[in-house]
């Protein structure tokens, strides 16, 4: 059993919310909700895979009341029905965690952050480096030298300068400012009037809750002076809230979380019976090892001293984040591509035509973006005038092999109108599905506030500007077809493209939960553009005869008022 240098404490219950959300519905020929269990499961064998772990656990809530409930009867009692749709999948995520070979901690009583906390303490005191994979606020009280977090939504590590940034203190302080600001989520009551920013303030000039509190009478500001003489009670009742114990029983020894090789057969059963073709496929042709971050096999007792991070995964920022965009212009590296979006279970795609907004036009080119700054583009129609054209695969034998990937209902397809997509490529005989469009996210998210196109949002969310289109083609006599254009300037042009809908997709979908938006979007945009595309392709019935009777009959009603007139 290798010694333990790093742990992996992966909040399991985050990783089942996030698979969700980020797929379509998907059930099994039972009938049963799968949707989940198939993002949860890819992503924890990516996480196998890609990083430098020994120990890893995943850490789920065992019941909705534990014993902070005892201390406050209200505690999370504003949250939301589970979906329905989502708790039979529970069970199954913890059956794919046990499939998979990988520690499952869970205890009554207890939340999965208390467990977290626990677990992090035993490991930074044994001497270990420890990553938390979680987005949750409440964690950030973890961190230390020896405790990072891995945020998976914004895919950026977590540290003590991340912390100050959010909570404007320490991650020592971080329950302090929590109990005066309150969590409308988790109904933590807090100070009336009190937001993080001044809860940080005080707790800077004070130095923690407890002096605050003693010494409220020397507030300057009648109302806020006020505010913490009333509710002071209430301010220690929720420092109890938020403060995670981290002296929870082990139900499993540090020893017992060592990564060590899944039960292959009971896998391969457990990803048959839930239909999991795609990953299926990858194990059994041994694409399961564990990966360095530079893609090669690492050995399963290898470990890390340092805080590492996926290499699937790098920062949704763009600042800081090298772009990599590719020209793909072989089957050879067309297959890498394809077996690498199947692997991530996402990929943004960008299709140009040889004129500009245009889906009938001469399909010229794909772009596929599968991490943020990571996309390639696909030339499949260029050339144009030259006399030479560039080296590109052949489109009929491109297409055959991407078909396979958009119609791979286990990976989600990205596109910004994606309806352009959908009619560029169902002249050759492919449907895109299932598919999430983030021009509509955006949509929903702010109706009219401001336009929704993709360079507008891309500045408006990431402070990017992209390449013009018209400065590629130009305009005029100098106008000229996409497939004109060098493919080394289609390629950016397009892959970027791919990359700021990639990253717009984590950055708003998110969205939709938190303003509860998600079943609108999903119930009444989503299934608009595959419609509306049905529609634009299916053209309308016009009556000719009585199409003409109708313009003769406003032609002598016209004549009629300018004579009047």
């Amino acid at each position: 059993m290798s010694a333990l240098k790093h742990l992996y404490l992966v909040d399991g219950s985050g990783y089942i919310f996030r698979a969700f959300h980020a797929l379509p519905p998907l059930t099994r020929s039972d009938g049963t909700p799968i949707g989940a269990v198939l993002g949860f499961s890819n992503m924890i064998h990516r996480l196998v895979q890609d990083t430098g772990a020994d120990h890893i656990a995943i850490v789920f809530d065992a019941a909705e009341k534990t014993f902070r409930n005892r201390i406050y009867d209200k505690y999370k009692a504003n949250r939301a029905e589970t979906p329905p749709e989502l708790v039979p999948q529970f069970k199954l995520v913890r059956e794919a965690t046990d499939a998979f070979g990988l520690a499952r901690i869970e205890r009554d009583d207890y939340e999965a952050d208390d467990l977290i906390a626990t677990y992090a303490r035993e490991a930074a005191e044994a001497g270990a480096d420890v990553t938390i994979v979680s987005s949750d606020k409440d964690l950030m009280q973890l961190v230390s030298p020896k405790v990072r977090m891995f945020d998976p939504i914004k895919n950026k590590p977590l540290g003590e300068a991340e912390v100050r940034e959010k909570f404007g203190v320490g991650p020592d302080k971080v329950v302090d400012v929590q109990a005066l600001c309150g969590d409308s989520v988790d109904n933590v009551p807090g100070v009336p009037g009190i937001g993080v920013k001044t809860a940080a303030e005080l707790i800077n000039a004070y130095g923690d809750l407890e002096t605050l509190l003693v010494r409220a009478s020397e507030i300057k500001q009648p109302k806020r002076r006020q505010s913490l003489i009333d509710f002071a009670e209430q301010a220690r009742v929720s420092k109890k809230l938020v403060k995670l114990d981290d002296r929870v029983p082990l139900s499993l020894s540090l020893d017992e979380l060592a990564v060590k090789p899944p039960d292959t057969p009971k896998l391969i059963n457990f990803l048959e019976a839930n239909g999991f073709r795609a990953l299926l496929a990858r194990i059994k042709t041994g694409d399961g090892g564990r990966r360095t971050e530079d893609g090669g096999q690492k050995a399963e007792s290898n470990s890390s001293s340092v805080v590492r991070r996926p290499s699937s995964v790098v920062a949704d920022e763009l600042a800081g984040v090298a772009t990599n965009y590719e020209l793909v212009q072989d089957l050879a590296s067309l297959d890498r591509w394809i077996a690498e979006a199947v692997e991530y279970g996402t990929v943004a795609i960008d299709a140009e035509t040889d004129i500009f907004n245009n889906p009938r036009a001469p399909l010229t080119g794909l772009a596929l973006a599968l991490a943020p700054g990571r996309a390639g583009y696909i030339p499949l129609g260029h050339g144009g005038d030259l006399t030479e054209a560039p080296r590109q695969i052949p489109r009929d034998a491109a297409l055959e092999k991407l078909k396979r990937l958009f119609e791979d209902a286990s990976v989600l397809k990205l596109g910004h109108n994606v309806k352009f997509a959908i009619e560029a490529l169902r002249r050759f005989g492919i449907r895109i599905a299932p598919f999430d469009d983030t021009m509509l996210i955006s949509y929903v998210l702010e109706g009219g506030a401001h336009g929704h196109e993709l360079a507008e949002l891309t500045v408006l969310h990431f402070q990017h500007e992209a390449a013009k289109y018209k400065d590629l083609v130009g305009s005029g006599k100098a106008l000229i077809g996409f497939g004109a254009v060098p493919v080394e300037k289609a390629r950016d042009y397009a892959a970027d493209a791919a990359d700021m809908i990639l990253r717009l997709h984590r950055l708003l979908k998110p969205r939709l939960r938190q303003k509860q938006l998600l079943a609108f979007y999903e119930s009444n945009e989503r299934p608009l553009p595959g419609v509306v595309a049905d529609m634009e392709t299916a053209g309308i019935r016009v009556d000719r005869a009585q199409l003409n009777a109708l313009s003769e009959d406003f032609t002598r009603r016209l004549g009629e008022f300018e004579r009047e007139i």
